[in-house]
């Protein structure tokens, strides 16, 4: 930054009288701080970087003292920076102000495939950090193996299940796999089984992988208890609630088995515990069901959880969690994001892959698309459904995903016109197609308009459809009476 916008910041300090995820105050009045390294260690580690601004002593309503010397508290910095491992390259701007002297060091993040910055003098484990709020906090064994785990391309999901052998896999799931992987591959198909199973990581020296063990065991848990799904419906909006009958969940199930049966007992369990309404079609007779959270949207939140989790021997411990309560539906799995991805970018961009021989064995068993197409899939069901968006939250090792279930009308319908029945009703005395309405109605998404303004009239037997034997045909009109 230049000398003016330091002064700036330093304005902005005096009103805000605080720091942030991104700011670390120092008040180097008398010498240089001897201990940056935690900072210069969790700025580092995060992809927006930090500032350090010296002059400033915050135990005292954040007054402006100034450095004792600049010059020389710059080599100082630069001295720590040296110490760290890789070696932190800061840029240091000096502003003057009411006759003070102040100094900032701008760290840059660095790349997620150097990181962890550490001090060198701890060593990786015990000297590097990670920013959380305004302070640093030292990074668990975990989060220093992550990195590790990414700049090595390890996977997790290969390594040998000690105690494990083909008399512990389901030969019938096993030969299903088998067959559909040599469909369509004839030169796969000529090599014998031994050879694939060594290729495709269900075995590895000859010996079964955790992968194998999740997707074709007879019983995983025998080797990793916690490897399963805990769901449990708590009676109120926060653990701790209690049921009328004192009671602390009002269901509570541990789930087991593969991976493909964890998912169908998991999404048994939501449908199960999930209020659903059942509804006559007016135009074809058949029942609906519908349900408080979209099944196509937890089915994938559950899949992604099961697929994407930590597979490490530092979270083989913990279990993905499914959480119902009052207000929400939450779902978690041990290990962040993976990779270079953040939240906002989630759906948008093609992620690295934490388990990519579950992901394939998974694709291969027709379970899932593999084509990074989950989080989207679950914006669209929950926003057709009118329920609000989804939440995604990614805390120092643990992913969790929210859906509610109070519908966020100033989201869903920011732009809508003002609506009323008889103006939709008026509007369709002529004939009209989906794209039609959605105009009229100044939404986006036809398919939103369409469920949430006309399947309600529909049903009312308030509007037609022009073709009701073929509600979903490209050429449907709607109109009313």
């Amino acid at each position: 930054m230049t000398s003016e916008e330091l002064k700036e910041l330093l304005n902005s300090i005096q009103k805000a009288k605080c720091e942030t995820q991104t700011l670390e105050l120092k008040r180097a009045q008398y010498e240089c701080p001897k201990r940056l390294y935690d900072t210069l260690s969790s700025f580092s580690n995060q992809d927006a970087g930090g500032i350090i601004v010296f002059g400033i002593n915050e135990e005292n309503d954040y007054e402006e003292v100034g450095v004792y010397d600049a010059q020389d508290l710059q080599k100082k910095i630069n001295e720590q920076c040296l110490q760290m491992e890789p070696k932190v390259r800061p840029l240091l701007t000096v502003a003057e102000k009411n006759g003070r002297y102040f100094l900032s060091a701008e760290i840059p993040g660095i790349d997620l495939a150097q990181r962890p910055c550490f001090y060198i003098g701890k060593g990786r484990l015990k000297g590097s950090y990670t920013r959380v709020g305004d302070s640093d906090e030292p990074m668990t064994e975990y989060e220093v193996y992550s990195y590790e785990s990414f700049r090595k391309k390890h996977q997790d999901d290969t390594r040998i299940v000690t105690g494990a052998s083909f008399a512990s896999l389901d030969k019938v799931k096993l030969e299903e796999y088998m067959h559909k992987l040599k469909v369509g591959k004839p030169k796969l198909a000529l090599l014998s089984n031994d050879a694939i199973y060594e290729l495709m990581s269900i075995t590895k020296n000859k010996e079964v992988t955790l992968a194998a063990t999740l997707l074709f065991g007879l019983y995983p848990q025998a080797f990793f208890p916690q490897l399963c799904i805990i769901a449990t419906v708590i009676p109120g909006k926060e653990k701790g609630d209690l049921g009328n009958s004192r009671e602390r969940f009002i269901d509570n199930q541990r789930i087991e088995g593969t991976i493909p049966d964890m998912l169908s007992l998991a999404l048994a369990f939501v449908r199960k515990n999930m209020r659903t309404k059942t509804i006559i079609d007016p135009i074809t007779g058949l029942r609906e069901d519908d349900t408080e959270y979209p099944i196509i949207a937890v089915r994938e939140a559950i899949l992604n959880a099961l697929v994407h989790r930590d597979y490490s021997i530092h979270t083989e411990g913990m279990p993905i969690t499914i959480e119902l309560y009052e207000d929400r539906i939450e779902i978690g799995n041990p290990g962040g994001l993976y990779g270079r991805i953040g939240i906002d970018q989630l759906g948008k961009v093609q992620p690295d892959t934490r388990n990519p021989v579950i992901a394939t064995a998974l694709e291969t068993l027709n379970i899932t698309e593999n084509r990074y197409s989950g989080i989207p899939t679950i914006r669209r069901e929950l926003f057709d459904h009118g329920l609000k968006e989804p939440e995604f939250k990614d805390n120092r090792g643990h992913f969790l995903v929210t859906f509610y279930k109070e519908t966020n009308k100033e989201k869903l319908n920011s732009g809508e016109t003002k609506y009323t029945k008889n103006d939709l009703l008026a509007f369709c005395r002529t004939p009209r197609t989906r794209s039609e309405i959605a105009a009229f109605l100044n939404i986006s998404s036809q398919a939103y308009a369409i469920t949430k303004y006309v399947t309600p009239l529909v049903k009312e037997g308030l509007i037609k459809l022009m073709i009701p034997d073929r509600p979903r045909s490209s050429k449907q009109r709607y109109y009313s009476k």
